[in-house]
């Protein structure tokens, strides 16, 4: 069979998802009846029945459901591609990074100084979006890499390397009555409020949703919420918050992710510098906790 052109994939996905062939070539600005051909013709070109058609109505069969998910997977990897060469093409070319507010655990600084000494290296622009954003303006092309976490994150069609793995606090305001507690468990913490990351308003008066470390830091201090979060974040800490180990939090991994397959040499030298990075704080603590562990030992 013939490569398909994308001009048929976004024709079936038209149909697919409008279920009707009128609408569908409205919403394309064609008529009808070339749009119903194109599919037959589709269908036997692909050899299985897409779609059910009869008088009243239009369905999806098993093959259809599997070739929607696959095209708009295809013609999103397009649009990826046409928005990777415009901005590789423009005469100063920038690296987009994307990440949550304060969502670094302290590398990025480190980072982006190692990364200026390096031959490969181009200019860092830095976007701050939700998870399910980051993840998605990588796979569309609008951003080159990412920093996200790993419990999080939806890494469909994206390469990673893992950068930091941290132990989880609870963060609390000073008069909690948690908050002189060398260590909490999780049991602990049931009934208290527990916000929800989200670049959309809450869609229930019932759910607490935060956009950024600004926000949950807010509510943390005012009463209405407390946090289980990666314990970097002790450093972005307000006067009036206190953090509290939790003990059978499950470990946070923070990533670097970037498009599936993708080499150009400005990335990877970014990539290799990240890691670097994190490699060498990831070694500290324990160097530093080696050393402690030494001085203390009774002399014989």
């Amino acid at each position: 069979m013939d490569r398909l052109q994308t001009r048929e994939l976004a024709y079936f996905v038209a149909v697919a998802e409008e279920l009707h062939f009128g609408r569908a070539a409205e919403r394309l600005g064609i008529a009808q009846p070339p749009l119903s051909r194109a599919i037959s013709r589709l269908e036997r070109r692909m050899g299985v029945p897409l779609l059910e058609r009869n008088s009243r109505k239009v369905t999806l069969t098993p093959a259809g459901e599997v070739f929607l998910t696959e095209s708009r997977r295809a013609l999103d990897a397009v649009d990826a591609a046409v928005r990777r060469a415009q901005r590789a093409g423009r005469p100063a070319s920038r690296l987009v990074l994307v990440m949550k507010a304060g969502g670094d655990c302290g590398l990025l600084p480190d980072i982006l100084a190692a990364y200026r000494t390096v031959p490969d290296a181009i200019p860092v622009d830095i976007v701050l979006c939700s998870a399910h954003e980051r993840a998605q303006m990588i796979r569309d092309g609008r951003a080159d890499v990412g920093l996200l976490h790993r419990s999080n994150a939806d890494l469909t069609g994206l390469d990673t390397e893992d950068l930091l793995t941290e132990d989880q606090v609870v963060v609390l305001p000073h008069n909690h009555h948690l908050a002189d507690r060398a260590s909490v468990r999780l049991a602990d913490l049931e009934g208290e409020t527990m916000p929800h990351w989200s670049a959309d308003p809450p869609n229930s008066p019932d759910r607490l949703s935060v956009r950024d470390v600004g926000q949950l830091m807010q509510l943390i201090a005012l009463g209405r919420a407390v946090a289980v979060v990666p314990a970097s974040v002790r450093g972005q800490l307000r006067d009036d918050l206190t953090c509290v180990p939790v003990t059978d939090a499950p470990p946070t991994t923070l990533l670097l992710a970037w498009p599936q397959g993708h080499r150009a040499s400005a990335l990877a030298a970014f990539v290799r510098t990240a890691t670097t990075i994190a490699a060498h704080r990831q070694q500290t603590p324990s160097r530093i906790k080696r050393r402690r562990m030494h001085a203390t030992q009774p002399s014989t």
